[in-house]
C-alpha cells in the first residue's frame, strides 16, 4: 500500500502545533529532573528536543512558532478561562439561560471565539441539588482545551473512560463525592464534534463576592463534574 504523502504546506501547518503539544507534555514530565543543573534531558524531552532541532535545521520548523504556541497553551487557555464563564453564569441568570441554550454562541459575549476546535460545538450543563453532571470521552480524550486547559491524565485513562458510564456513582465516590440516593447522575460523552462544560453549583457563603472572586473558586475538576465545590470560608474562620 502506498504511503500517504504529506505536503510541505500541511506539514508546516501542523508541525509546530504537534511539537508544541509534545514540548509542553515533556516539560511537565521532566520538570523535576531538569531542575538539577547540568542534568541532560531524557525520554520524551530528549526526543522532542531532537525532533525540533532536526526540523529546524531542515528549515521546516521555526522555533519561535513553537515558543509562541507553548506560551499560548500555558497562559492563554486553561481552567481560568472556563472559570470566567462559570462565574458569569452564577451572577447573571440571563447569561446562564443563554449559555444553557447555546453555549458556543454565548461564550463569545466574554470575548471567547472558540474552544480550540473549529468543528466542535460546546454544550453547557448545570449542576443542582437534584442533578450531578459528569463529562467523559469514552472513545479517546475529547476535551474543551481552551476552556479547561490540557486534560488531566485520569481523564484519558481507560478505566475512567469505561467506568464513568457503567458505574458513575462509584467513580465520583473515588473522587471524594458521595451523593444522596435521590440525586440523578447524568454522564455526557464528548466527541470530536461536541464538547461539554459543567456549571457547578455556586458554593454557599459567596454572597456579595465579585465575579473575579467567584472565578477564583472554580476548579477544573468541578467543570468536568467530578468535584463539588465546598462552602466558602474566609481565611482564619473555622
Amino acid at each position: 500500500m502506498a504511503k500517504k504523502k504529506i505536503s510541505r504546506r500541511n506539514f508546516l501547518a501542523t508541525g509546530p502545533a504537534v511539537a508544541a503539544g509534545s514540548a509542553i507534555s515533556a516539560r511537565g514530565l521532566t520538570q523535576e529532573s531538569e531542575a538539577v543543573h547540568g542534568t541532560p534531558p531524557s525520554g520524551i524531552s530528549l526526543r522532542v528536543q531532537s525532533l525540533i532541532s532536526v526540523l529546524t535545521k531542515k528549515g521546516l520548523l521555526d522555533p519561535k512558532a513553537v515558543d509562541a504556541l507553548i506560551e499560548y497553551y500555558e497562559t492563554k487557555i486553561g481552567p481560568h478561562t472556563g472559570a470566567q464563564v462559570v462565574a458569569r453564569a452564577w451572577v447573571d441568570p440571563a447569561f446562564k439561560t443563554r449559555l444553557l441554550e447555546n453555549a458556543s454562541s454565548t461564550i463569545t459575549e466574554l470575548g471567547l471565539t472558540g474552544i480550540g476546535n473549529s468543528r466542535a460545538d460546546l454544550v453547557a450543563v448545570a449542576n443542582s441539588a437534584q442533578v450531578q453532571n459528569m463529562v467523559v470521552c469514552t472513545l479517546c480524550s475529547c476535551y474543551p482545551w481552551a476552556l479547561l486547559g490540557l486534560p488531566p491524565s485520569w481523564y484519558k485513562d481507560f478505566a475512567f473512560r469505561s467506568r464513568a458510564v457503567i458505574e458513575p456513582r462509584a467513580v465520583l465516590e473515588e473522587f471524594g463525592m458521595t451523593l444522596e440516593e435521590d440525586v440523578e447522575v447524568h454522564v455526557w460523552d464528548s466527541t470530536a464534534d461536541l464538547r461539554y462544560l459543567v456549571i457547578p453549583e455556586r458554593p454557599e457563603g459567596t454572597e456579595g463576592m465579585t465575579e473575579e472572586e467567584l472565578a477564583a473558586l472554580v476548579t477544573r475538576d468541578s467543570m468536568v463534574g467530578v468535584e463539588k465545590l465546598q462552602p466558602y470560608r474566609p481565611e482564619g474562620e473555622v
